[in-house]
């Protein structure tokens, strides 16, 4: 499967910049990331408190916070600008519009913001991902069990909605170190893929970057997310602006803008292929 290059900027928002079938298999055997990233192991930071009872019982207070600030939802829409770029060169500006029924779908409808041209839509359910090129009039279809084997990463609809929402992603209840300074908390875990590296703001306890490193080291993949520009509607703080900077033998570099969100909505959502679409 080859991925046009209009189409990367949305398989990166969706996949996390990792190109699913074109950039990734090129890169599983790098051993180079770009000098911009800076490559720091989570397990530099450590426990603080002066007892081990101490430390746990922290541990224990937030990550049962950081449970109970997990965003909840039953639908959400959202209209994203979304800018995309990689060593090679510069995507031009996309407007996604986003719908999502929790533990359902994911639909995407991409413009070209310059001529205002819906150039691709795309759904993702439990196993399955569909894109329609609207432009050239063909509709691409990949399992989801295709996309994970092709990554040697775990995505899943759960995942993808997490990313959407501002929820932490690939984080595990393993914590292998934390620390507090004056301003943040930091928390690292070990899961099966990636080291994670999580900072909040120490007042409110807002989720400000992650941090992934994977664990294979012969893979030296990151990735960094930094959340910014907090609102909060209805008592759900949202991070407005999100950048993901993805780093493996290349560096992508995705910056998102919500320009509008609801949450628990009604939503409806349709993907009607026509009849005169190839598949390819």
């Amino acid at each position: 499967m080859i991925i046009s290059k209009r189409f990367k900027p949305v398989f990166s928002l969706i996949f996390l910049g990792l190109i699913v079938t074109h950039f990734l298999p090129a890169c599983k055997t790098a051993k180079k990331i770009q000098a911009s990233i800076e490559k720091k192991d989570t397990t530099s930071v450590h426990i603080t408190r002066s007892s081990a009872e101490d430390s746990i019982a922290v541990i224990k207070t937030e990550m049962a916070s950081l449970a109970k600030r997990k965003i909840d939802f039953k639908t959400f829409s959202a209209k994203v600008k979304v800018e995309y770029e990689d060593s090679r060169d510069k995507q031009p500006t996309i407007t996604a519009y986003v719908r999502i029924l929790k533990d359902s779908m994911i639909w995407i409808s991409g413009y070209a913001t310059v001529f205002n041209v819906e150039a691709f839509r795309v759904l993702v359910t439990k196993d399955s991902v569909f894109v329609l090129d609207k432009l050239k009039k063909e509709v691409s279809y990949r399992s989801m069990d295709f996309l994970q084997e092709v990554t040697q990463i775990p995505f899943d609809l759960k995942t993808l909605q997490d990313l959407f929402v501002g929820n932490p992603i690939f984080f595990s209840d393993s914590v292998i170190s934390y620390k507090e300074t004056e301003s943040k908390v930091l928390l690292a875990t070990l899961g099966q893929y990636f080291k994670h590296l999580l900072t909040l703001n120490k007042t409110d306890r807002v989720l400000l970057h992650s941090k992934l490193d994977d664990v294979d080291l012969t893979r030296n993949r990151t990735a960094d997310i930094t959340y910014g520009d907090y609102e909060n509607n209805n008592g759900v703080p949202f991070a407005t602006s999100r950048e993901i900077i993805v780093s493996e033998k290349n560096k992508i570099d995705i910056k998102l803008n919500f320009k509008q969100y609801e949450f628990n909505k009604e939503l409806s959502i349709t993907f009607n292929i026509p009849s005169n679409y190839k598949s390819r």
